[in-house]
C-alpha cells in the first residue's frame, strides 16, 4: 500500500495544482464568491473525513440554539436523493438517512428545533433558507470548507490529533483535498480526538507544527455514560460487563472499540458511510443473536427499522475542549452577535 501511495505521488501532484488553481481563481474574483447578510459558519478540514465536523456541529448548536434560530445546511453525504430538502417539512415517517444523509437525520433527531437543510449547490440552500418564514438567524455549514462559491464569514478547520494536515499530503497519495496553504481562510483551528491528558507542552508543539497565526483549540472526544434506544437506557458499565456485538461504519472506529470492548465481545467493522444491505442485516443476526448491538449514533440511523433482531443500542459522543472553552465561546459568540453581513 505504501509502495502504490508512492507511485501515485505524480496524480497527487496533479491533483493538487488543480485544487490550488482554482483557490486562486475565487481569491482574484475570477470565479464569483457570494456573500449573504446573515452569520453563516462553515465547519470544514482539509483531508477526507475522520476528524469530528459532527461533534463539533452539535457544540456549535448547543451553544447558538438558546439565542438564536440556527439552521444547519450540508450536502447530505451518502443520500439517494438530489437537490434542496429539508428534514422539518416531512413527515416523521417520510424523513431518513436515504432522503437527507446520515448526518442531518442524526442532527435532525437529536435537535428538533433546528431547521437541517441539505443542498449540494449550498448557495441555492443558503437563499431558500433565507426564503422561509421565520428565516433563520444563523447558518452552519457543515464540510464546506473547499466550497469557495459561498464564502462564510467564519471558518473552523479541523485537523485530527493523530493525522494533523501538516503532516499530510495529496490524495491519492495521501489524504488532503488541498494544499496545506488552504489552512490561510481559517479564522480558527481545533485540533480534535486529542488524548483527553494532552500536556501545555505537546499542544505548543502541535501549534509550532500547524504554523498558523489563528487561535488553536485542542479538544477530546467525550463518550456518554449510557447507551440509548428508543425505548430505553443502560449503563455502560452494566453493558461493559456483558457479551456484546460492537457494530461500526465510521472513518476511525478505534476509539469506540477502546472504550467499550472487553474480552469475548465481537467486533463487526463495515466502510465508512456504509449502506447496511439485507444480507449484512443477515450476518449481524446471524453473529450476534440475542447478544445486545452496541454502535455509534451514525450507524444507529443508518440500522433502524432494517430487521436487527438483536437489541440495538448507540453510544452518543461530544466535542470538548481541552481548555480555553470560554474564549471559544465568546469568540463564537462575537461574531454571531455583531456580525450583519458575511466577509
Amino acid at each position: 500500500m505504501i509502495i502504490l501511495r508512492y507511485l501515485l505521488f505524480p496524480f497527487a501532484l496533479l491533483y493538487g495544482c488543480i485544487a490550488a488553481i482554482r483557490n486562486i481563481m475565487y481569491d482574484k474574483g475570477w470565479l464569483t464568491s457570494y456573500t449573504f447578510d446573515i452569520p453563516i459558519l462553515a465547519v470544514g478540514n482539509l483531508s477526507v473525513g475522520g476528524t469530528g465536523k459532527t461533534p463539533q456541529i452539535e457544540s456549535l448548536i448547543r451553544l447558538l440554539q438558546p439565542h438564536y434560530r440556527v439552521a444547519t445546511l450540508s450536502r447530505g453525504y451518502g443520500r439517494k436523493s438530489k437537490g434542496y430538502w429539508v428534514a422539518n417539512d416531512m413527515a416523521v415517517s417520510e424523513v431518513n438517512g436515504s432522503l437527507i444523509g446520515d448526518e442531518p437525520y442524526q442532527m435532525h433527531l437529536k435537535f428538533p428545533e433546528v431547521t437541517v437543510a441539505v443542498d449540494a449547490d449550498r448557495r441555492n440552500g443558503i437563499l431558500q433558507l433565507l426564503a422561509r418564514n421565520p428565516k433563520p438567524e444563523v447558518i452552519l455549514l457543515d464540510d464546506a470548507f473547499q466550497h469557495r462559491r459561498v464564502k462564510a464569514g467564519f471558518y473552523i478547520l479541523l485537523t485530527a490529533y493523530d493525522d494533523l494536515f501538516c503532516q499530510d499530503w495529496m490524495l491519492p497519495t495521501g489524504t488532503l483535498r488541498e494544499f496545506t496553504s488552504g489552512k490561510k481562510r481559517a479564522n480558527v483551528i481545533i485540533v480534535t480526538k486529542c488524548p483527553a491528558d494532552l500536556s501545555e507542552l505537546a499542544q505548543q508543539k502541535i501549534r509550532e507544527q500547524l504554523d498558523v497565526s489563528v487561535p488553536v483549540f485542542f479538544s477530546t472526544i467525550s463518550y456518554d455514560s449510557f447507551v440509548y434506544n428508543a425505548n430505553e437506557q443502560l449503563a455502560v458499565d452494566e453493558i461493559r460487563r456483558q457479551s456484546k456485538v460492537l457494530l461500526t461504519g465510521i472513518a476511525k472506529p478505534g476509539p469506540f472499540y477502546a472504550f467499550l470492548q472487553q474480552e469475548g465481545d465481537t467486533v463487526l467493522t463495515f466502510p465508512d458511510h456504509h449502506d447496511f444491505s439485507p444480507q449484512d442485516i443477515e450476518k449481524i443476526n446471524q453473529i450476534a443473536k440475542t447478544q445486545p448491538i452496541i454502535t455509534t449514533e451514525k450507524d444507529y440511523v443508518r440500522l433502524m427499522g432494517k430487521g436487527i433482531a438483536a437489541p440495538l443500542y448507540y453510544l452518543p459522543i461530544k466535542s470538548e475542549f481541552l481548555q480555553g472553552e470560554s474564549d471559544w465561546q465568546q469568540k463564537i459568540e462575537n461574531y454571531v452577535g455583531t456580525s450583519t453581513r458575511n466577509r
